[in-house]
């Protein structure tokens, strides 16, 4: 098998479950096995040393316990020092290397997000954190060079997960410095939904020692099948489970996070969602109250409105490519460039700070809407100024050819070119993937992103508008130089145009 079909990026997903038509098994014993020796001989060199200390954890997918079991006995036939941490979230995975009570030097989280319950995924982490695309083709590489010809070796489960949440416990009676210190969200009422993923723990493990009443919470308890709704601050199934959460029990504040917790979103009081541009309004009014001037790296598709509010805050909104690796080393390049960069996130929900190593933690964006919480702040009044489109959209085009890059590009190069000759349509200053283009108020008053998906063979297509009716006036716009092209198919833009 090439193994290297299974990179998505810098993760490592297949099929870990049978029984889904049209989705064969290809997380297999040997791919697990030997992808998880090829870590252990790429740490070694890349550490220059012998031994190393590792550590394995899972979400709650049902096939995690064998994929956990499979990585623990390749790390073991290559002599590594392991410890199995069970149910652990993805952050905690990488903070294992940095807790002085820990430091490993590589950890794995089995997980495969929010993907379907028949997925699952390998996430390696070093103090540096996550891989980088490139290590994960060089670790497939070595993987294909290997024999799954060792023992399987079960290992019994350290508890670790006491420490992560202590660390976040810390944060808020720090953040908070309340005259009940150690209670500092007493009589307040949090509900979590953790979609059964791998994120009940906030609840028992870091909310209640806080002090907050968490009755109501929904869905704490793992089960890999996720029978209630997919566990994803995105989905809108989730968001209005949370929400009917936070009404039925009228809780202060609702917390929603993906499987493995390195996505969160939030719900208000009054019901309104905190997700996508909002969350990232939110995070970015924090940051830039106690950093004046720094700079917001986001992904391509954050709304002009979002722009303008963080230029109102004093901040620098930089908007770069999707992909939270992309968004996160872009914040990494700015400050090794002497440029202050405190916040870097994506619409999906990926945030990462650099006050906690630029890991994408769902959970850690949490604890920072509990300070300001537990300070009496309301976080409405935070994004009061923040201005939502009045409509939005996002189609996505697949193409019917198997060599479709080429092709990609050219569509990009020709919207491009259109984009400085069509009446009422000019390119975004800041483009850095496809093609952004801003429309007049007679065009559809709002703006189009066109670019290449980063995995799959198809063109996502997001439109925004100021007014009703705008995104349908855009995408009318747009039919008729994308509808040429044979091998795209065009067919949602048109439902979105007529």
């Amino acid at each position: 098998m090439d193994y290297k079909k299974l990179q998505n990026g810098s993760d490592v997903r297949g099929t870990a479950v049978a029984g889904v038509e049209g989705d064969p098994v290809n997380l297999t014993r040997d791919a697990v096995v030997c992808i998880s020796r090829a870590f252990i001989q790429w740490l070694k060199k890349r550490l220059g040393k012998d031994e190393v200390r590792t550590a394995i954890g899972r979400d709650s997918r049902i096939s995690g316990p064998q994929v956990a079991l499979w990585a623990g006995s390749g790390f073991l036939a290559e002599g590594a020092d392991v410890t199995n941490f069970g149910m652990a979230s993805t952050p905690a995975m990488f903070m294992a290397t940095v807790f002085p009570d820990w430091m490993m030097d590589g950890t794995v989280m089995i997980t495969a997000s929010h993907l379907p319950y028949q997925k699952n995924g390998l996430k390696f982490f070093t103090r540096n954190g996550g891989l980088e695309k490139g290590d994960i083709t060089e670790i497939l590489e070595l993987a294909g060079t290997l024999s799954d010809e060792v023992e399987d070796r079960e290992l019994p489960e350290t508890d670790f997960m006491t420490s992560y949440c202590k660390y976040m416990q810390d944060k808020v009676k720090e953040g908070v410095n309340a005259e009940d210190y150690d209670h500092p969200l007493k009589g307040y009422h949090v509900v979590v939904d953790a979609g059964n993923g791998a994120g009940g723990f906030f609840a028992s493990g870091v909310l209640e020692p806080l002090g907050a009443d968490t009755t109501g919470s929904r869905y704490l308890d793992p089960d890999g099948t996720f029978p209630n709704h997919i566990p994803n601050p995105e989905n809108e199934a989730a968001m209005e489970s949370i929400r009917e959460a936070v009404a039925e029990n009228k809780a202060d504040l609702g917390l929603i996070f993906d499987t493995d917790v390195d996505r969160g979103g939030a719900v208000l009081a009054d019901g309104k969602e905190l997700n996508r541009n909002r969350l990232i309004a939110v995070m970015s009014a924090i940051l830039l109250r106690d950093h004046p001037g720094t700079t917001i790296v986001t992904d391509s598709v954050t709304s002009t409105g979002l722009a303008s509010f963080i230029k109102e805050k004093g901040g620098v909104h930089r908007r770069f490519k999707r992909g939270y690796r992309n968004v996160i080393n872009e914040s990494v390049r700015l400050n090794n460039a002497g440029i202050d960069s405190q916040l870097a996130m994506e619409t999906s929900g990926h945030g990462a700070l650099k006050e906690n190593y630029f890991m994408d933690d769902g959970a850690y964006l949490c604890i920072k809407l509990l300070i300001e919480l537990g300070r009496g702040n309301k976080i409405e009044d935070m994004i009061a100024s923040l201005k939502e489109p009045a409509e939005s959209a996002e189609v996505r085009m697949h193409f019917n050819i198997t060599d479709f890059k080429k092709d990609g590009e050219r569509i990009i190069e020709k919207i491009t070119k259109a984009a400085g000759e069509v009446p009422g349509w000019n390119p975004a200053p800041d483009n850095h993937e496809g093609i952004r283009v801003n429309l007049d108020p007679e065009h559809g008053n709002g703006w189009f992103l066109l670019r290449m998906s980063l995995h799959e063979p198809l063109m996502p297509l997001n439109i925004e508008s100021e007014e009703e009716g705008g995104v349908k006036k855009i995408a009318a716009e747009l039919l008729p130089l994308l509808k040429e092209e044979g091998m795209l198919d065009t067919s949602s833009l048109k439902k979105l145009a007529e």
